[in-house]
């Protein structure tokens, strides 16, 4: 009878069980792989959406781009072996990176609000540039975006803009701050470090100003989402409040751009900050408000899908990746 099988009988019957499947011939092993090849490394599908009280919320990866690093494009202010360790300590490797590009679409029942717009054409050939292509694959096209709002002017953020020379967003019209777009057309930035990118603003941001409304802080893009002014990493840098149903959630842009170095060591350098110590500033700032409330948050350069909480850590703060939070 079953009931009457102890467990020595089991433990023998097992190790029989073990042994048999150890002296199978090599052969079935080389056929067991064959039936089912390796296949080649694919990325992430490319999109993750949720709720936030009545908005849909899709987060769209544009692209992936591994890289030397963090140092010395994070902590150049530090020793690289303090860099290196940091990144060990958290499971990452200390000399190689992976730099994500997370653009933001917002659909508030009335519109359909993208946020920043990714490395467009010129990043297609290293496999970035993958916002429209992906829009399309979350349900969405180009033509159904009412606003595009970007948070700042840097070339991960604008290239998307434009096809060619045609607008990608056929019908948007456009919210841009207004300290950003003054910086970025004055003719003060030739002959200085910022003048590629202020070509590119040429470019890309001011063959749509007639379509543009140019921002401040605390100005309201539609209803329940607010902007703020989060400057350091370019001179009118924004991030943007989304309230619906009693529900928050802050996109903080590049107010943070390494998930364990800008948050763990917010006082650490960013080669990418325009002014490295407001930036500094800043980080602390936001990321202390999305702590002491608890609140998550959208970073477009946190691992994708980049939706996630911060905690207290030390003289920073620590990543909480979202899990089903959303869901209940």
């Amino acid at each position: 009878m079953l009931g009457s099988i102890d467990r020595r009988t089991l433990f023998k019957a097992g190790a029989f069980a073990g042994t048999a499947a150890l002296a199978a011939p090599q052969l079935m092993t080389r056929a067991a792989f064959a039936a089912a090849p390796q296949k080649p490394e694919v990325g992430n599908a490319g999109f993750h959406r949720f709720t936030l009280g009545n908005f849909e919320v899709t987060v769209i990866l544009d692209g992936m781009r591994p890289g030397d690093g963090p140092h010395p494009t994070f902590g150049a202010n530090q020793p690289a072996e303090e860099v290196e360790a940091l990144m060990v300590e958290n499971f990452l490797p200390p000399k190689r990176m992976v730099n994500m590009f997370n653009p933001v679409l917002v659909n508030t029942g009335s519109e359909l609000i993208l946020f920043d717009t990714g490395m467009g054409p010129a990043g297609r050939e290293a496999g970035l540039g993958q916002l429209t292509r992906r829009m399309a694959d979350s349900g969405y096209s180009p033509s159904d975006v009412t606003t595009v709002v970007i948070t700042h002017m840097h070339g991960d953020h604008i290239n998307g803009l434009m096809e060619g020379d045609q607008p990608a967003f056929i019908g948007a019209r456009y919210v841009a701050g207004q300290t950003e777009y003054d910086f970025w057309t004055s003719p003060d930035r030739a002959g200085t470090p910022a003048e590629g990118n202020a070509k590119a603003v040429q470019s890309k941001v001011v063959p749509l100003k007639d379509k543009m409304t140019f921002i401040e802080d605390n100005a309201q893009v539609a209803p329940g989402i607010t902007a703020m002014a989060a400057t350091g990493h370019t001179p009118g840098h924004m991030v943007f409040m989304l309230e619906s149903e009693g529900r928050n959630l802050l996109l903080t842009a590049d107010t943070a751009n390494h998930f364990v170095a800008s948050l763990q060591r917010p006082d650490w350098e960013v080669s990418f900050d325009m002014n490295k110590e407001q930036a500094a500033e800043t980080r602390k700032r936001i990321f202390g408000m999305l702590a002491s409330d608890r609140m998550p948050f959208i970073g477009y350069h946190m691992p994708h899908p980049s939706v996630g909480f911060v905690e207290p850590l030390d003289t920073g703060f620590r990543f909480v990746p979202a899990t089903y939070q959303f869901a209940v």
